[in-house]
């Protein structure tokens, strides 16, 4: 994806079936708030919403690309200077609707900065 690219975000691992991590490398240019400084929210929210469509995409069969639905997030703190990860675990994987739940941290998996939902459509595209 070329947003991914332009935002520098990457595949740490892959647990098999269970689950994805990502990271994205800290750079000044995706702050939003300076005088703390913390990741622009949005940052925050494409980086989760990117690892949720990447997760979905490497576990679909057919080469269509996954679409996002619905996405959900709840920020719980500031995210500062230090590199992000996401680790997405697909909850349901059904014929047209992924279900997919995505931890966003900085320093320890335990104390996430954000958590949040996206529901994603895989099913066959509809001829027009």
């Amino acid at each position: 994806m070329p947003y991914a690219r332009h935002l520098g975000i990457d595949v740490v691992t892959t647990g098999g079936a269970d689950f994805v991590l990502f990271h994205l490398p800290f750079e000044t240019r995706l702050v939003g708030n300076m005088t703390l400084p913390a990741y622009h929210g949005g940052v925050v929210a494409a980086f989760m919403q990117v690892a949720a469509l990447t997760t979905v995409y490497d576990l679909i069969t057919e080469d269509r690309l996954p679409k996002l639905v619905d996405f959900s997030i709840d920020y719980l703190s500031a995210a500062g200077p230090l590199d992000l990860y996401a680790r997405c675990e697909v909850q349901r994987l059904g014929r047209r609707i992924a279900t997919v739940s995505i931890r966003c941290w900085q320093n320890d998996a335990e104390v996430p900065v954000a958590l949040s939902w996206a529901h994603v459509f895989i099913g066959p595209q509809a001829a027009l």
